[in-house]
């Protein structure tokens, strides 16, 4: 998914704010569902994140033009593992491990297989 760079999304400086990589990866999990004509968010049940890792490469600026990528690492039956990269044309700025915890009704719950079939890449 490709992302420019907004000033809404820098610091004074014109960096990228170090919160909104994680908004860039945010919003890549979310294409992959609406890419699908699906919504993330279905009534009571939704994905939670459990854990993250992040590790800020390089500096990302005002007007740059980034690519989101998305990949999956696991696949259990309440939960995904996902590792997100942002880019700059070749080059890597950002990565992130982070867990999603599927919720139904508040509690951790069975993934259906059409919400986990969204995470086939």
């Amino acid at each position: 998914m490709k992302i420019r760079v907004y000033y809404e999304d820098t610091d004074c400086g014109g960096i990228v704010y170090f919160a909104n990589y994680l908004k860039f990866c945010e919003r890549a999990r979310s294409n992959l569902f609406f890419e699908k004509g699906m919504s993330p968010h279905q009534d009571n049940e939704f994905f939670v994140v459990k854990k993250i890792e992040a590790e800020y490469i390089k500096s990302a600026k005002f007007s740059d033009l980034l690519e989101v990528t998305t990949e999956i690492v696991s696949k259990k039956s309440a939960s995904v593992e996902l590792l997100h990269k942002i880019f700059k044309d070749d080059d890597l700025f950002f990565s992130s491990n982070v867990k999603l915890v599927y919720l139904k009704d508040s509690k951790p719950s069975r993934i259906p297989n059409s919400i986990l079939e969204v995470f086939d890449l």
